[in-house]
């Protein structure tokens, strides 16, 4: 099979727009609510989902043909949380605050439903190519919309980006300026309404999509 092949172009480009799991298949809610009050926390937690959901795809499609059926999730769960491990110590070791941010959140991939859903959909009946773009393609698709609610949240909430001020204190309103801090916007109720915002925008744009 051709490394771009219209199968393999699908796998990886899909969940990007069409198929996302976020704004189509509304899986990875539960993260995208809890990790998102920041960017910075948002764009590490959709980078680890990307690598170890690629990464237990390959090595799941490696040894599918070996997986008794009856112990297939049990593998699967050994195989992320051996990933989710490694990626866990990483993150302790080079971005410790983040890491901090992230909390239990980082563990808790070992369930993530996208994860589980891209092992046992996809990489049981695919080649081991196919389903790391399949991981790559579903990992960015997530990361994208944890971003965008990390980049509106972050910056209504504090005027910050990446714990970079952009909104000066003279535009606050108690200096005479126009901007109010919206302190709900750290609340997970407000990263709700922004993931429905952002579906409805998505579902607008893509009519077709049942």
């Amino acid at each position: 099979m051709s490394l771009l092949s219209k199968q393999n172009s699908e796998a990886l480009l899909g969940p990007l727009n069409k198929n996302n799991p976020i704004a189509v298949q509304v899986l990875g809610i539960c993260s995208a609510l809890a990790v998102t009050s920041q960017l910075k926390p948002a764009i590490v937690m959709g980078l680890s989902v990307t690598i170890i959901t690629a990464f237990s795809n390959v090595i799941i499609s490696l040894i599918r043909k070996t997986i008794p059926n009856r112990i297939r999730i049990i593998v699967q769960l050994v195989v992320v949380a051996a990933l989710v491990t490694i990626v866990s110590n990483i993150l302790k070791a080079y971005v410790y605050d983040v890491s901090v941010q992230l909390s239990v959140y980082v563990g808790l991939i070992i369930t993530n439903c996208i994860l589980m859903g891209r092992l046992e959909a996809f990489a049981l009946q695919n080649g081991p190519w196919s389903s790391f773009l399949d991981g790559v393609g579903n990992g960015l698709g997530y990361a994208v919309i944890l971003v965008i609610v990390g980049f509106v949240r972050e910056l209504l909430g504090s005027g910050c980006l990446l714990g970079v001020k952009l909104i000066p204190d003279s535009w606050l309103l108690e200096n005479g300026g126009l901007y109010l801090h919206n302190g709900m916007m750290t609340m997970p109720a407000m990263a709700l309404i922004i993931v429905a915002c952002v579906i409805w925008v998505h579902r607008s744009c893509n009519k077709d999509i049942e």
